[in-house]
C-alpha cells in the first residue's frame, strides 16, 4: 500500500542538520513572504492569497476567529521566507546537496508512485514567536500556468476545481525541521476539509514529505514566551547577528531581538513528478499548455452551470472572489 506521506525522525545526519542552520546564518536576512498584487485585469486589488486571509480572518488557525486588531492579526502570518534554489539557479551555497538528496527522491517515487522525480525549489521559511502560518493548500502547477504566469489564488482555484486534472503537474513537498523552537507544529487535513486534524511537532532535524498542494495544513502558533508581536510589514527584515542572535528590523529601526531557540526554521523541498520520460517531455517542451482564455472560460462555465453565475462575467475583482468562495472549501476548525 503506498503511504500518503511519510515523517522521518531524524531526516539527515547531526552534522547536515546542523549545516542547515549555518546555511541560514550565512544567508544572512530573510525577508517578509509579502503579498503582491495579482496580473492587471484579474482582481490586481487583491493578495496574491487572498483565499487564505479571508479563511483565516474569520476562523483562525484554530476555528475561533481573532480577537487581535488587523495589523496585529496580519503580522501573525506575515512570515519570512527566502528562496535557497530556484530550479538550477541556487542562492544558498551549500543547499545543493540537500536538493538532490536521493533518499527524497526515491520516498517520493514511493508516495506518487512515478518514477520521474524532478527537484524543482528548496526554500526556507523563519517565523518569529507569536506567529503561525494560515490553513491553505500550496499554490499548484500546471502546464502553462505556474505562479510566474498566474495569479496564486487562481491556480488554487483550478486545483479544487477539479476540471484541470490532465494538465497538473504533480508535485511532492518536504517540509523539514531545524533547531529548537516551541509550538509551530505542522498541522493538516489529511483526507480532506472534512477529516480528523493531525499534528507533527517541529522537531529539530525531522521532516514530512506530503503533497501539501491536495492536503490541507498550516503551522500552530510558534510560543511567545517574549514581548507582544510587533506590526510587521512587507519592508520588515530579520538579520542574523553574530552570537546565534537574530534582529527584526524596519530600516533601521530594531523592532525584536530573538536566539535560534526562539524562531521556528523549516526548509521546504519540491519536486515534479512525472509518470515517465514521455510526460515529462511534454511539459518540458510547452506541449498541450493552458491558456488563461481557456482558464477563465472553463471555470465560468462551471459556474453557470452550478447556477452561481447568469448574465455578463462580473468584473474582475468581484469574479475573483466568487471563484474562490465556489471552488476553494476549507476545513472546518471548530
Amino acid at each position: 500500500m503506498i503511504p500518503a506521506y511519510l515523517h522521518m525522525d531524524p531526516f539527515l545526519s547531526s552534522s547536515d542538520a546542523d549545516g542547515m542552520l549555518r546555511i541560514a546564518e550565512a544567508f544572512g536576512s530573510f525577508g517578509t513572504y509579502a503579498n503582491e498584487a495579482t496580473s492587471e485585469g484579474l482582481g490586481e486589488d487583491l493578495p496574491q492569497r487572498f483565499d487564505v486571509g479571508l479563511n483565516y480572518f474569520d476562523s483562525g488557525i484554530d476555528g475561533l476567529g481573532n480577537d487581535d486588531a488587523p495589523a496585529i492579526a496580519a503580522s501573525r502570518t506575515n512570515y519570512f521566507r527566502e528562496t535557497y534554489a530556484y530550479g538550477n539557479v541556487i542562492e544558498a551555497p551549500g543547499i545543493q546537496a540537500f536538493m538532490e538528496h536521493s533518499a527524497l527522491r526515491a520516498t517520493a517515487r514511493q508516495i506518487s508512485n512515478r518514477d520521474n522525480i524532478v527537484p524543482a525549489i528548496v526554500y526556507a521559511n523563519l517565523l518569529i514567536p507569536g506567529q503561525e502560518l494560515a490553513i491553505h493548500t500550496d499554490v499548484p502547477e500546471f502546464r502553462g500556468a505556474n505562479r510566474k504566469l498566474t495569479p496564486q489564488w487562481l491556480l488554487v482555484c483550478m486545483l479544487h476545481s477539479g476540471l484541470f486534472e490532465q494538465w497538473r503537474v504533480p508535485i511532492l513537498t518536504c517540509v523539514s525541521w531545524f533547531g529548537h523552537s516551541r509550538g509551530g507544529a505542522f498541522t493538516f487535513y489529511l483526507e480532506g476539509p472534512g477529516s480528523p486534524r493531525h499534528a507533527i511537532p517541529a522537531t529539530h532535524n525531522s521532516a514530512i514529505l506530503i503533497d501539501t498542494d491536495m492536503v490541507f495544513h498550516g503551522v500552530e502558533r510558534v510560543s511567545q514566551l517574549l514581548p507582544d508581536l510587533p506590526v510587521i510589514s512587507q519592508h520588515t527584515r530579520l538579520f542574523f547577528c553574530e552570537g546565534r542572535r537574530w534582529e527584526l528590523r524596519e530600516g533601521e529601526q530594531v523592532l525584536g531581538e530573538y536566539l535560534w531557540e526562539d524562531l521556528r526554521y523549516s526548509i521546504s523541498w519540491k519536486a515534479y513528478c512525472f509518470e515517465d520520460e514521455a510526460e515529462q517531455l511534454t511539459w518540458s517542451e510547452g506541449s498541450d499548455e493552458l491558456s488563461l482564455d481557456k482558464i477563465l472560460a472553463m471555470l465560468e462555465a462551471d459556474l453557470r452551470e452550478r447556477d452561481v453565475l447568469s448574465g455578463p462575467r462580473p468584473e474582475p475583482t468581484e469574479f475573483a472572489l466568487m471563484m474562490v468562495e465556489n471552488f476553494i472549501k476549507f476545513p472546518s476548525l471548530s
